[in-house]
């Protein structure tokens, strides 16, 4: 009997004990954050970018016991979600959303940039990234890329592209293929992306840069066609577009954009990781994975280091095209 009694005091014991445990864990991770987060964002609501911030600030509040707070600051390129961002209470309780471009080629195209992306952000991690496509009107002539790349050589400067403003991903993705391929052709800005792939729609200009979401619904519509994906392999909501990857003079013409969280530098390291580890955790919930597939988002899965490592690659990848094309923007 006396025996029974310790097997069932040493077995209340270890249950006391993992319980213990867990409680502690779900405190620790709630104590993360002890009060709600603000995430700042440069793009407006209801833009790509910011649904998919929407959708992950939900799983993360239920991560951290705290509400995530999105607060759209956008225009001026970027600049004024910075300077909010800057200007927030140093309390660790508020992260930024940046782009690709605010980090990557702001810090070649303008000369007098209000923050310095490595003094000023920790990489926390990627949100999502997203391929471009080579968009044609429905009835032109260039049925590939390197049609394109052909057109150019032989008609310097008559060969048209567009974007969706001057020093947009897929303005500066277009002299990435001009530098590789040594051809010059001309850039045409417009006001945005209805504006834009109406214009390769009627073929005012001859080619654009797209994603699924920007340009897909002109594409569903029939009235533009992709003729290549700038990326290293097919994508899935597109299979029958083959990938520059495939094509001998172009397999190295790979052009995305991403989009990021970064926290202050004043956040503790482990902070930073703890919260990387939920945004990739995040990542791979139902809820997040299946608006990713609507959207045409890839989501790839960073380390702090390993996101900071990239940025400071993509940086300097970007540094000679845009001084080859005297690209500036202020």
């Amino acid at each position: 009997m006396k025996q029974k009694r310790n097997l069932l005091k040493k077995s209340v014991a270890l249950m006391l004990g993992s319980a213990l445990i867990a409680i502690s864990s779900i405190s620790a991770q709630a104590q993360t954050f002890s009060k709600p987060v603000r995430v700042i964002t440069p793009f407006p609501a209801g833009a790509g970018p910011d649904a998919a911030t929407r959708v992950i600030g939900e799983q993360l509040t239920k991560k951290w016991g705290q509400p995530v707070v999105v607060d759209n600051k956008p225009g001026g390129n970027g600049f004024i979600a910075v300077s909010t961002f800057k200007g927030a209470p140093a309390d660790n309780h508020t992260l930024l959303v940046l782009d690709s471009s605010h980090t990557t080629t702001h810090p070649h195209t303008f000369e007098k940039l209000p923050y310095d992306v490595e003094k000023d952000f920790q990489p926390v991690g990627m949100i999502l990234r997203t391929p471009f496509f080579i968009a044609v009107a429905a009835d032109s002539p260039y049925k590939s890329l390197e049609d394109i790349v052909v057109a150019a050589k032989n008609n310097p400067d008559n060969i048209t592209y567009g974007s969706w403003f001057i020093g947009s991903p897929g303005h500066i993705g277009a002299l990435r293929l001009q530098s590789l391929r040594g051809i010059s052709m001309r850039h045409v800005p417009y006001r945005d992306f209805g504006q834009l792939y109406a214009a390769v729609a009627t073929k005012e200009v001859d080619w654009a840069l797209g994603s699924a979401g920007s340009a897909g619904p002109m594409e569903r519509s029939g009235r533009i066609r992709f003729i290549a994906v700038a990326a290293s392999a097919r994508d899935p909501l597109y299979p029958n577009v083959p990938a520059t990857a495939e094509m001998p003079n172009l397999a190295s013409y790979d052009v995305n954009a991403w989009v990021g969280i970064f926290a202050p530098r004043s956040m503790p390291a482990a902070t930073v990781d703890r919260v990387a580890t939920d945004l990739r955790e995040a990542l791979d919930s139902k809820d997040v994975v299946d608006r990713y597939k609507t959207f045409g988002y890839e989501s790839p899965r960073l380390t702090p280091l390993s996101y900071g490592q990239l940025i400071q690659k993509e940086t300097a990848g970007w540094a000679k095209i845009i001084k080859s094309a005297n690209l500036k923007l202020d």
